[in-house]
């Protein structure tokens, strides 16, 4: 006997937009700027979907950015962590010689600490 797992309506819908996302990122033929945020930290990556590999990563667990951190008291949790993560992030892209992504903001709201990142990242250099 066996029982079928119903996946939960939000998770689904999470699901689509981010398959919708990444098929928009396969038509332009740019990487793709994936972020991610949780409770505490936020995360953002730089992947080529033809080589199906990460370029550039950065979060806010970054070494570089935990020491300044420390000294701050900030969490990783908050907008100008996100704006950090987001100027890290776009030195390391220009180190490798990249200047246009694709945004790719799962399911999140262009809100908030999603904003804040993307908008950093625009300031450093990237074109999205």
């Amino acid at each position: 006997m066996s029982f079928a797992v119903h996946e939960h309506a939000d998770h689904r819908r999470r699901r689509r937009q981010h398959e919708r996302m990444r098929a928009q990122a396969r038509r332009s033929g740019r990487l793709r700027l994936c972020i991610h945020r949780s409770q505490q930290h936020i995360y953002g990556q730089i992947i080529d979907d033809k080589k199906a590999q990460t370029v550039v990563a950065a979060s806010s667990l970054d070494t570089t950015l935990r020491g300044e951190k420390a000294s701050k008291k900030a969490s990783g949790s908050n907008i100008s962590a996100a704006q950090q993560v987001g100027q890290l992030l776009a030195n390391r892209a220009k180190e490798k010689n990249i200047q246009a992504v694709i945004l790719d903001r799962g399911s999140f709201a262009y809100h908030g600490r999603i904003k804040a990142l993307a908008d950093a990242a625009r300031e450093g250099g990237l074109s999205f």
